[in-house]
């Protein structure tokens, strides 16, 4: 019985990877490397090599601990220029990025990154305070429930009720929202756009825009680019070199064992969804990440069901490039991008003509 629930398991997902490959052509923007990053792009990847070979050495436990550490010091003496402020939303933990220049009633919700067990918003301010500052918005980063601790769906609940809470709470107080955003990377790009699908799906509001920085959008993690762009991830590597430990075969029942859902559940799985009606929607990845050809999959499907979907591909990048603005001129470019896009779906189309510079 369970050689044939493998090999069916192995058929369908072999007739899964010949109907995605569809999907793996470019289209949208392409933007290379701007010539004044090389030198701050170097030292950066120096930086993540560093810190991605001195995990390596670790055990599996200790290896976690170490991954969330390295995210919260990584950026630790980031300066920024936007107030932070905790609050409660609805039990959610977060904090409001507040620039001096916000419409309160201009919100944006956005979801942190970090492999689903990693992260805070605290990790994030260098992208959420910016977004703060050029869409002139009231950002709620929140601190959503990881794992192993607590499970994927735990971290998708805390996702909604921190959008119902968006919706109806400024950083003022209780007052309706007028437009609404939703952001995310990495593993909170994946949450990002499961949320919109669900929301989509039980006919609550769906947010003016959305945003994902190199998400995840295939949990089963084998399109081309995990293996084409293994060499050039520094980030992602680390995280690839765990899983590959775990035989093939049997990855589909890992996951299920460890998340609670099955690995083609659109709810994990968003490119596996139905992908129409949904909002407008950009997403940016790097040419050289791992997650390259999930982010353009989503795209292509999500275009062909009809959705208005925007791509923007980044070359040599590393995965979620934007965290570190101020200090690649790319990145400021990326998340000023972000802005213009958010500016063309606000509903109040009130954005200042005058934006901060980098």
């Amino acid at each position: 019985m369970v050689i044939l629930v493998t090999l069916l398991r192995q058929s369908r997902r072999a007739a899964l990877r010949q109907t995605l490959r569809r999907y793996d052509y470019s289209s949208g923007e392409y933007f290379t490397i701007d010539p004044e990053d090389t030198e701050d792009l170097s030292s950066i990847v120096s930086r993540l090599q560093s810190v991605s070979s001195s995990i390596d050495k670790l055990s599996f436990e200790k290896r976690l601990y170490a991954v969330r550490g390295a995210m919260e010091s990584f950026f630790a003496d980031l300066q920024i220029t936007s107030d932070v402020k905790i609050v409660d939303a609805l039990g959610v933990q977060a904090e409001w990025v507040q620039a001096g220049n916000i419409d309160p009633r201009k919100r944006f919700l956005y979801i942190h990154g970090g492999a689903f067990c990693a992260g805070s918003p605290s990790s994030h301010r260098s992208i959420t305070s910016r977004l703060s500052e050029i869409t002139c918005s009231a950002v709620l980063s929140i601190d959503y429930r990881l794992m192993p601790e607590n499970s994927r769906h735990d971290s998708m609940c805390d996702c909604r009720t921190a959008y119902q809470f968006l919706l109806d709470n400024g950083p003022d107080g209780k007052t309706p929202a007028e437009t609404m955003f939703i952001g995310g990377d990495s593993a909170g790009g994946n949450l990002a756009l499961s949320l919109t699908a669900w929301l989509r799906d039980s006919e609550r509001r769906v947010p003016d825009a959305v945003v994902a920085l190199s998400p995840l959008t295939d949990s089963n993690l084998d399109s081309p680019s995990f293996t084409q762009n293994y060499a050039s991830d520094v980030i992602l590597k680390t995280l690839l070199q765990l899983l590959n430990r775990i035989p093939r075969l049997l990855y589909g029942l890992f996951f299920f064992l460890l998340n609670k859902i099955p690995i083609h559940n659109p709810s994990v799985s968003p490119l596996l969804g139905d992908l129409s009606n949904m909002p407008p929607l950009l997403i940016q990845v790097s040419d050289s990440e791992m997650l390259f050809d999930d982010a353009r999959r989503y795209v292509n499907k999500a275009r062909e069901a009809g959705s208005p979907v925007k791509l923007q591909q980044w070359q040599g990048m590393p995965h979620v490039f934007q965290i570190f603005h101020p200090d690649l001129r790319s990145a400021t470019r990326a998340l000023d991008e972000i802005a213009k896009f958010c500016q063309s779906h606000s509903s109040s189309r009130n954005m200042l003509a005058s934006r901060p510079s980098a």
